[in-house]
């Protein structure tokens, strides 16, 4: 069992929260407003999938893994708020993708994930599951065939640690994909722009991609 506190309770972060206490860790979302009403019945969906919810600082304090699930364009400051000494040494998975006003990408050149682990050098990020829709985050057995997600970061260990969370979500780790260290996020969040243009030819964003090698030699 791990101490996750993750920032955002948006649809991805209620999701991972209520996959990952399922999975029988401890959960804490971090929300500016623990006690908002206007959203007390989604609050409350979490908490009975034994999920607390307390002010985002509480959220990272006792953390071991910090999920950043917050808007791609707030997530510096809002982990920033959260405490950036309470986020040293600790593993960050951020999820986030930012976009600008008219729909484009917020960080077209530098990714977020390298954002956040430039502004938090004694963090270790790890970038993953941006590049699916948050009901599939926790329920990759509900597609027609194997999916593929990946990870991007600079830390071997932080890695593993995030490769077992998605384990605990129902990832195999034929599904996980290590494309390398934290430069490589931007692919991953440039991808949805991609995702968006499927999401419309479809009509849905309940779909995966899948990484498919080339037929072996001879075969």
């Amino acid at each position: 069992m791990m101490k996750i506190g993750i920032l955002g309770t948006g649809n991805v972060g209620r999701a991972l929260a209520t996959g990952w206490a399922r999975a029988g860790h401890e959960v804490v979302l971090g929300s500016r407003r623990p006690d908002d009403t206007g959203r007390r019945a989604e609050l409350s969906a979490a908490r009975a999938g034994g999920v607390r919810v307390a002010d985002p600082a509480a959220a990272v304090a006792d953390a071991e893994v910090v999920v950043n699930a917050t808007p791609g364009t707030a997530s510096v400051s809002a982990l920033a708020s959260a405490g950036a000494a309470a986020l040293a040494g600790k593993v960050l998975l951020d999820v986030g993708v930012g976009f600008d006003e008219e729909g484009g990408l917020s960080h077209p050149g530098e990714s977020l994930g390298e954002e956040i682990q430039r502004t938090f050098p004694g963090t270790r990020v790890v970038k993953t599951l941006c590049t699916i829709d948050s009901e599939l985050m926790v329920a990759p057995d509900s597609l027609q065939g194997p999916s593929t997600i990946f990870l991007s970061g600079d830390d071997a260990d932080a890695k593993r640690t995030v490769g077992g969370l998605l384990g605990d979500l129902g990832w195999p780790a034929a599904s996980v994909l290590d494309l390398g260290g934290i430069a490589t996020a931007r692919g991953q969040e440039h991808y949805a722009l991609l995702f968006m243009g499927i999401a419309e030819a479809i009509g849905s964003y309940g779909f995966g991609i899948r990484v498919v090698p080339p037929a072996a030699a001879g075969g």
